[in-house]
């Protein structure tokens, strides 16, 4: 089981042409991505994706990536 809460992540804001509300990645993962009207439904659409990436990687036999927390923290 993974602690979703290490794993960073960049929020930004959409522009009205790309849809407006908010955008959500996590840096270790480039293929999970997520959005939300608000900012509190983007953080927690961003959680779903990232536990859905997740466990897809682990149903593929693939590698989990370690939070890249601490680079994170200290850049």
């Amino acid at each position: 089981m993974h602690n979703l809460d290490l794993y960073p992540f960049e929020i930004r804001l959409l522009t009205p042409a790309e849809g407006s509300g908010f955008l959500i990645s996590y840096p270790d993962f480039s293929e999970c991505i997520s959005d939300g009207e608000t900012f509190a439904e983007a953080i927690a659409n961003g959680r779903d994706a990232l536990a859905a990436t997740i466990a897809t990687l682990e149903a593929k036999g693939f590698q989990v990536p370690a939070p890249d927390y601490v680079g994170t923290l200290f850049q």
